[in-house]
């Protein structure tokens, strides 16, 4: 999945549906495939607006601080 992931986002236009098939055949559902193809989507949709406004990134502390957070109370 990741590596399908990584060509869609990387060349698109050169993903076809036999890019497809090696997923199909691992067992992934096209539901899952689809899922992922979402999110996929969506992070890159984020990635490009955090670039074009010069979002900040949090430092090795603070995704620690958050990974800490989330691992006790998830995403409530």
């Amino acid at each position: 999945m990741l590596g399908f992931l990584e060509k869609l986002t990387l060349d698109p236009r050169s993903v076809s549906a036999l890019d497809v098939e090696p997923l199909r055949a691992v067992g992934l559902s096209d539901e899952a495939i689809e899922e992922a193809v979402h999110v996929c989507a969506l992070f890159n949709m984020y990635d490009r607006i955090a670039d074009a406004l010069g979002f900040e990134v949090p430092d090795a502390e603070a995704f620690e601080f958050g990974a800490v957070m989330l691992s006790k109370r998830g995403y409530q």
